[in-house]
């Protein structure tokens, strides 16, 4: 369990940047409610943003997210997991591949494939048993796309809705698993698999932009 506690180069929750972002929770009285309040907190601290997606090292360390007011939901996760740990609740970084069925055009004229490959999620150690939670679409994006958003209790799994209403809104096709830390490696290679068309030029415009390690590194 200890490997799920420690901070790693990613997980950089030693940082003064983290340690302030996650002050006000340190009083709280159980982890459950800690996890719970650490859970909106990130999840409404950034806008949603699938736009500008970057899996270099130095971007995706829990201090440098914290820079910045858009994140997409890797980014969000790995704030929330530094944050976990830092609070005492071990954590681990969970990846799927989903379909989002509602307002995702845009998106999909970028990545050329329906499927978005390594959506983010965090498990946390919470009252002897892991529950899984997905901190990904804020208030703000909600209200915009007309679906609810989603609540975490600390006792249930809170991964993306499945129906708004009668309408299909998210689809799990595909789980990676569950890490310790990020798997940088694994995450380029699997974006390379099903976008490679995103590792031949340079993304690097106001609407969209993807930055990558070099090929030969994974």
């Amino acid at each position: 369990m200890q490997e799920y506690l420690a901070p790693t180069s990613y997980l950089d929750f030693e940082d003064d940047t983290l340690k302030a972002f996650i002050a006000p929770l340190k009083d709280i009285d159980n982890a459950k409610d800690k996890a719970i309040a650490l859970y909106y907190k990130v999840r409404d601290a950034f806008l949603y943003d699938p736009y500008h997606l970057d899996l270099t090292a130095q971007a995706l360390k829990a201090s440098t997210i914290l820079s910045k007011k858009r994140a997409w939901c890797v980014e969000k996760c790995i704030v929330m997991a530094a944050g976990a740990r830092a609070l005492g609740i071990p954590t681990k970084l969970g990846y799927a591949n989903v379909i989002n069925h509602i307002g995702v055009e845009k998106l999909m004229h970028y990545l050329q494939h329906e499927e978005i490959v390594f959506h983010g999620f965090v498990e946390m150690f919470i009252d002897d048993k892991w529950v899984k939670c997905s901190p990904t679409f804020d208030q703000r994006v909600c209200r915009i796309a007309k679906v609810e958003p989603l609540d975490f209790d600390g006792e249930k799994d809170a991964l993306l809705q499945a129906f708004v209403g009668e309408e299909k809104f998210m689809e799990y096709t595909k789980f990676h698993g569950s890490f310790a830390d990020v798997p940088l490696k694994l995450m380029n290679q699997e974006m390379y698999r099903y976008y490679p068309h995103l590792f031949e030029k340079v993304y690097d415009e106001k609407g969209f932009s993807f930055k990558h390690i070099p090929l030969g590194e994974f």
